[in-house]
């Protein structure tokens, strides 16, 4: 059955290997044509949430629902084939490549060449850096074009959700804008974008909804244009302030404390 979220992260505890657990009961869900920002310090799990997105990570617990079905424990290349894409961060493209190539590279799944034809087609309208490149090799290109090479070979595929992971990291700031402007681009054109971003600022002005994480979970999420007006949000993400890391290791709170800062958590903004 079809569902309002395309997808749904319900109750997921995940981590590696034998540590302790990253993602602690979170629940994150990602509506039909919006933008869903994670935001948080360094080591509150959200590079781990688009992992277990992907089936790069097997949840220990919970449940993950792409379109109304449960496809909890599917591999990277049963969730491509359900409708997520992962872009991953820091630059994956083959620099001795032809962007052409590059994102060719994204339709190795399909098998008709019309269907893959009309993707080069829609990319290349919606990064017009990537048609006026084409035959380039992608290592000439800068680093916000390079990423907008990225974000054309994930849409080869026609994912529902498209996973960003730190897009802007190692940008300037005029190349970072250009970058959530396609980040923008993908949401009017009908793609859902679930994002991992460290620019908390940039990333609540672009998205629909933000989630913030702390120790694993989403402590507040609501519209994104609220929680940027939120003074103590503000103060603690999005200039100053720390929260604690989800890594025991780096977490100086004592076992079964709560981080001072979020004692009192902000309650559910629907």
């Amino acid at each position: 059955m079809a569902s309002d979220h395309l997808l749904e992260l319900n109750d997921i505890e995940a981590g590696y290997g034998r540590a302790a657990l990253v993602l602690r009961g979170l629940t994150v869900k990602v509506p039909a044509g919006s933008v869903v920002c994670l935001v948080g310090p360094n080591g509150a799990g959200k590079s781990t949430v688009l992992k277990v997105a992907s089936g790069m990570l097997a949840p220990r617990s919970g449940s993950i629902v792409v379109d109304g079905e449960d496809v909890t424990g599917a591999g990277p290349q049963s969730m491509i084939r359900h409708g997520l894409s992962h872009v991953l961060q820091g630059h994956s493209v083959f620099k001795e490549m032809t962007v052409a190539e590059n994102v060719s590279l994204g339709a190795y799944t399909v098998k008709d060449k019309a269907q893959v034809q009309e993707r080069v087609e829609f990319v290349k309208n919606l990064f017009p850096v990537v048609a006026d490149r084409w035959a380039a090799l992608a290592g000439a290109l800068s680093g916000g074009q390079q990423k907008q090479v990225e974000f054309a070979r994930s849409l080869m595929v026609s994912p529902k959700v498209v996973l960003l992971d730190e897009p802007s990291m190692g940008l300037d700031p005029k190349t970072t804008s250009v970058v959530f402007e396609q980040v923008v681009r993908m949401r009017e054109a009908g793609i859902a974008v679930l994002l991992v971003e460290q620019n908390a600022r940039r990333a609540l002005e672009t998205a629909d909804i933000g989630c913030v994480l702390d120790l694993g979970r989403v402590h507040i999420t609501g519209p994104a244009p609220e929680l940027l007006e939120d003074p103590q949000l503000a103060e603690l993400y999005l200039g100053g302030g720390g929260a604690r890391s989800a890594d025991p290791a780096e977490d100086p709170t004592p076992s079964g404390a709560r981080s001072p800062e979020l004692s009192s958590p902000a309650p559910e903004r629907t």
